[in-house]
């Protein structure tokens, strides 16, 4: 979805003479996507990124997951999840394959150190709780219903403000944009999106850091947490400019799609990566054709794993559902509404609900740290009362 913007101070022309007030130079970086042929920014240094004191092995970070089980309609409760660290330290996965991992992490401690994921763009979703993002491009400030984009090789920490927060957390192996079909040749989201270019904020401001010490940036790689120590702060950037940097869109400024009749999910989409969708379900007005159904219809999945995080209201198709409940439904299984929601339904005008999606096209494990959350009881939850 990217668009230029610029931050800080920076050269007329690119890759030339830029010098500190004492006459030095200071040092560009270039930071890009698919090999230069991506989007890209440019960040120019009071020290080179690259200076180093030392490298180390922290630990695995490979998620082990549960070993085959049959197939079913899965629900975990992770508000029972107790785990009280940051933003990056806390996170438990729930759902994860190749191109993705779904965790939730209870973000109340601030990190003391920063941390870049080297595997892929991350996407953070602030179910609850304040607090800002320090981030080599600036700095940006959180609330509630808050989607930051983070782009892969950011470094970067979560500060929360005092009290409790929850973050819904995507780690990804690859890229999170804005769907193709809401976008011109150029790039510009278009009349119909639902959402546009000026409900995107970018960083509020550039704090540049030019403290010497010893600062550590974890970086997540491969299946691995290394440790680099820097002498100076890794936050020490005058200026930069480009296409590449993170942001953060509220579903709050999500503008739902309705019809006279009820509408399929891809009019919720919201972002969309490699092999997997992100969508806004949202506080709308129902489908008004006289005979309309509101509640979703029975479907299946034949080819993507769907996923939904209850935020929060009352959602119109199931029982047994809690804020912070997560769901899993197979491709390939039928799933719909539970007994009794089709005709409670019924000429209502409108839903309050509010809740994320992820639907991803190849199949989801559940990771083992998830097993003592899950409700057992969730896949017969369709069967009629008795």
């Amino acid at each position: 979805m990217p668009f230029y913007h610029r931050m800080g101070d920076i050269p007329r022309k690119r890759h030339t003479q830029f010098r500190r007030p004492d006459g030095t130079l200071y040092r560009e970086q270039v930071m890009g996507t698919k090999g230069f042929s991506g989007i890209q920014s440019i960040l120019y240094h009071h020290s080179a990124p690259t200076e180093m004191l030392r490298a180390e092995l922290l630990a695995p970070c490979q998620i082990e997951f549960e070993d085959l089980s049959p197939l079913r309609h899965r629900h975990f409760l992770t508000a029972n999840a107790q785990d009280r660290v940051d933003a990056v330290a806390g996170r438990r996965c729930i759902l994860g394959n190749e191109d993705v991992t779904i965790s939730i992490a209870n973000a109340e401690q601030p990190m003391d150190y920063y941390y870049r994921n080297s595997d892929g763009d991350e996407l953070l979703f602030v179910h609850y709780g304040t607090g800002k993002i320090e981030s080599m491009f600036g700095t940006l400030s959180y609330v509630p219903g808050d989607y930051i984009v983070i782009p892969t090789g950011t470094i970067y920490r979560v500060v929360p403000d005092a009290g409790a927060g929850k973050l819904l957390v995507v780690e990804t192996t690859s890229w999170i944009t804005t769907p193709k079909r809401y976008r011109n040749e150029q790039g510009q989201l278009l009349e119909h999106s639902p959402y546009c270019e000026r409900d995107i904020r970018l960083p509020e401001k550039l704090e540049t850091h030019t403290e010497e010490g010893e600062f550590e940036v974890r970086t997540r790689r491969g299946g691995f947490l290394y440790q680099h120590f820097y002498k100076q702060h890794p936050l020490n950037v005058v200026g930069w400019d480009g296409y590449l940097y993170p942001y953060i869109f509220n579903i709050g400024d999500f503008e739902p799609i309705t019809g006279r009749i009820h509408m399929p999910p891809p009019i919720h989409q919201t972002f969309e990566g490699h092999n997997f969708v992100v969508c806004s379900f949202v506080p709308r007005l129902f489908d008004y054709h006289p005979d309309a159904i509101p509640t979703p219809y029975f479907h299946s999945n034949v080819d993507s794993d769907e996923v939904l995080y209850y935020v929060k209201g009352n959602f119109m198709s199931r029982k047994g559902v809690l804020e912070g409940s997560m769901t899993l439904h197979p491709s390939g299984m039928p799933h719909g509404p539970h007994p009794g929601k089709i005709e409670a339904g019924l000429g209502k005008k409108e839903t309050l609900e509010l809740a994320v999606m992820i639907d991803t096209f190849r199949p989801l494990r559940v990771a083992r740290g998830a097993l003592q959350l899950e409700d057992l009881n969730y896949p017969t939850s369709w069967l009629p009362p008795t």
